[in-house]
């Protein structure tokens, strides 16, 4: 009788994302079994979870490992995508447990969720199969779709969950589409292995099918990234997600569909670039200025940030559109940095919030410079990174972007990223006039800083700070996880 052998698969390129799991398993059966009531030491278990996997994905770096028959890889890559996604999501972890207790629903199924969110976003970044890619999209969105609707009880966040949910599974459609258009022209998953049988192609831009499930998928996509005119859900899902969870999905998630559409394209198809250049340098004009423009008519605080959400995703895109060194490595560094400055920005929101949030427009803001000064001056930090303003982080990581489309000789589309970044201006700084130049109408005796936030804003600072007096340090590794890609 013939021995079946088994082959050895060498678990290491997982092995952060399998400890994320069993902990997400296992803080399941906690909360089954805990007493009823505070759920605060979930939130604590989880973020020393965190800390855990970010330990252990640190440790990859500098390697090269396949696994799976090459359908997941670690690398620098993937290493420094998971470093940013465990650092939206700690983030998100040290803000939740107070707001979700003032609102009523800090249900312990919250942390098992962000969890395997992050499960997901990491087998994104790893990802070197089509099928892996999708896996990883499908685990990080249905969790997601939970978390846009996790508060129950309030109309709002069941419309954000239902509308997340029904947008989603149609941009989905279209990714899964394009992906089988893709394995048609080539016979293969392996995006490796696509790049090598394109590359052989006489003229593969003549060829239908592959061209048309490039475009699909860059469709599915858009709709992850929030890229207009794909960007449609997401001010309602934001607007209506709880805030900790709705300041996650603007960083963590985003830096999930760049991860992938970056090994996508760069890797499988690089004979194509001339032709997916133009379409995302289209793509990144009207993302940047459709986000911006819709922004400056906002009143409520989450949708201004919302629509400031879709102009980061242009500016990225513009890094992406130049597709060189430069900008790929931008996109790595202004990924990390957003999400300490835009979760820095939600968890002042959460702060100054009352329950319902009930007071959610800008004009709520008035005075919190007087009443509350050290919150307003953490503010003003995260208001002036998203602006753009040196020395904060977001201005480097604009700078890089945009060098990288001035090198690939797209000047006007760096010219275009400039004047978006310098209108964004407007709707940043009015929050700040509310803060520091209009009369108080509220006491903020409600403003009460718990210290897993202090520790969050902490952090959040020092990441948007840092980086933006020292950048050569993050860009440093930055520059090493792409140049291998």
């Amino acid at each position: 009788m013939d021995m079946i052998s088994i082959p050895v698969v060498n678990m290491t390129p997982i092995l952060p994302e399998i400890v994320l799991s069993v902990l997400a398993m296992a803080l399941l059966l906690i909360n089954v079994f805990a007493p009823g009531g505070q759920k605060s030491f979930l939130a604590y278990i989880s973020f020393i979870g965190i800390i855990v996997a970010a330990v252990l994905v640190g440790t990859g770096w500098g390697n090269h490992i396949e696994s799976f028959s090459g359908s997941v890889v670690l690398d620098n890559f993937a290493t420094f995508f998971k470093v940013t996604f465990l650092v939206a999501a700690g983030l998100a972890v040290l803000i939740s447990d107070q707001y979700m207790e003032r609102e009523g629903c800090n249900h312990g199924e919250l942390y098992p969720l962000i969890l395997f969110t992050v499960v997901g976003m990491m087998l994104m970044a790893s990802g070197t199969d089509l099928m892996t890619i999708f896996l990883g999209l499908e685990v990080m969105s249905v969790s997601l779709y939970v978390l846009a609707g996790f508060n129950r009880a309030n109309r709002k966040s069941n419309e954000a969950g239902l509308k997340y949910f029904l947008l989603g599974s149609f941009s989905t459609g279209f990714l899964l589409y394009g992906m089988a258009l893709i394995y048609g022209a080539t016979g293969t998953t392996r995006l490796y292995k696509i790049a090598v049988i394109v590359g052989q192609m006489t003229l593969p831009s003549a060829n239908i099918m592959l061209v048309a499930g490039m475009l699909l998928m860059m469709t599915g996509f858009a709709f992850k990234i929030a890229a207009a005119p794909f960007h449609m859900w997401t001010p309602d899902v934001y607007e209506g997600a709880p805030t900790p969870m709705t300041a996650f999905m603007s960083a963590g998630p985003k830096a999930a569909g760049f991860a992938a559409l970056l090994r996508l394209f760069l890797v499988a198809l690089p004979t194509l670039q001339v032709e997916w250049s133009q379409v995302l340098w289209v793509l990144a004009v009207l993302t940047m200025t459709v986000g911006n423009i819709t922004a400056l008519r906002q009143d409520n605080i989450k949708r201004i940030l919302a629509y400031s959400s879709i102009a980061h995703a242009g500016y990225a895109l513009v890094g992406f559109a130049a597709g060189n060194g430069t900008g790929t490595s931008g996109i790595l560094f202004y990924m990390l940095s957003y999400a300490f400055m835009n979760i820095g920005a939600f968890a002042i929101v959460i702060l100054v919030a009352k329950k319902g949030e009930t007071n959610g427009n800008v004009m709520d803001f008035a005075g919190l410079g007087f009443k509350r000064p050290v919150l307003a001056v953490v503010m003003t930090i995260f208001l002036f990174s998203l602006a753009g303003v040196p020395p904060a982080a977001g201005f480097i990581g604009k700078f890089y972007l945009f060098a990288g489309a001035v090198q690939k000789g797209y000047i006007w589309l760096a010219v275009i990223g400039v004047l978006n970044s310098a209108a964004s201006a407007y709707y940043y700084l009015r929050i700040m006039v509310y803060m520091y130049m209009k009369e108080p109408t509220e006491e903020f005796e409600w403003v009460h800083v718990t210290a897993p936030v202090a520790l969050a804003l902490i952090i959040a600072v020092a990441g948007t700070v840092i980086p933006g007096i020292v950048p050569s340090f993050i860009l440093q590794y930055a520059q090493m996880a792409v140049k291998l890609l």
